[in-house]
């Protein structure tokens, strides 16, 4: 039992540890007007402050949290994948728990307690805001698809597999591998026209969730800060990608969270 609490205490200490990017609250156009891909119309949406991951949950971060590391590419520092959206929810419930925090995930119904103190997946519209980092442009960085290998673990240079997290430039919130490595879960049912406003969340329900940021096997032209995916949450075929799919999570931020950082 001793070795236990151990155990349990140094999965916890290995969890709490790891690098949060306080993203402050904002204004924003969700959305591309230049896209060819109707569900990528522009429309406003503004945030509260949250915590975002600066990387990829690792292979090594989860399997201290889920016990198990169910990755075709085996290596602790690369992003876990093999994820299904059902995954990386109990994830964020479980890592929550190990820190002393309210959990944001019903297992049964998979409903988000947006209030909760716990973690949880970036709603697609965070994860944009989050991607753009105060950008406008396709990229979130100054530059054409041609820079995109310096930000970017993508076909053209990821020896067709994952790659360690944060080994590429990070974006202007200091956030790492925004586009490619991997596929990342968002908490949103996938809708063709999303909605704009504040905080929005997606729809109650639907068939799909939401993957943004592509993937070591997207071509540089599919990348852009905008660019949706979608996938089933619970039966991600893997012969479709699955090993394409991890995630990053989120926390809420409290109000004086965001007052010290526009300081």
């Amino acid at each position: 039992m001793k070795k236990i609490c151990i155990l349990f205490a140094l999965c916890a200490m290995m969890v709490s540890a790891k690098d949060m990017a306080l993203i402050p609250a904002g204004t924003f156009i969700m959305g591309d007007a230049k896209s060819k891909n109707a569900d990528e119309a522009p429309h406003e949406v503004t945030l509260s402050a949250f915590y975002m991951d600066k990387c990829e949950v690792t292979q090594a971060e989860f399997a201290a949290v889920m016990g198990q590391n169910p990755s075709r590419f085996q290596n602790d520092n690369a992003p876990v994948e093999r994820i299904r959206w059902t995954d990386a929810a109990l994830y964020c419930n479980k890592r929550s728990l190990a820190e002393g925090l309210k959990p944001c995930y019903t297992p049964r119904t998979w409903e988000c307690d947006f209030e909760a103190d716990g973690y949880r997946l970036p709603t697609e519209a965070e994860w944009e805001y989050a991607c753009r980092a105060g950008s406008k442009g396709k990229f979130y960085f100054d530059g054409t698809e041609k820079q995109l290998s310096d930000y970017a673990w993508l076909r053209n240079n990821s020896d067709d597999r994952t790659n360690p997290v944060g080994k590429k430039k990070a974006n202007a919130f200091g956030l790492f591998d925004m586009y490619g490595n991997v596929c990342e879960w968002c908490n949103d049912f996938y809708e063709a026209k999303p909605a704009g406003g504040k905080d929005p969340k997606g729809p109650a329900k639907g068939a799909k969730r939401v993957l943004r940021g592509g993937s070591w096997q997207d071509r540089p032209k599919n990348i852009a800060s905008s660019s949706r995916k979608a996938d089933d949450p619970a039966t991600a075929d893997i012969c479709q990608g699955y090993d394409t799919y991890g995630f990053r999570c989120v926390r809420k931020a409290v109000k004086k969270d965001d007052a010290k950082k526009s300081e």
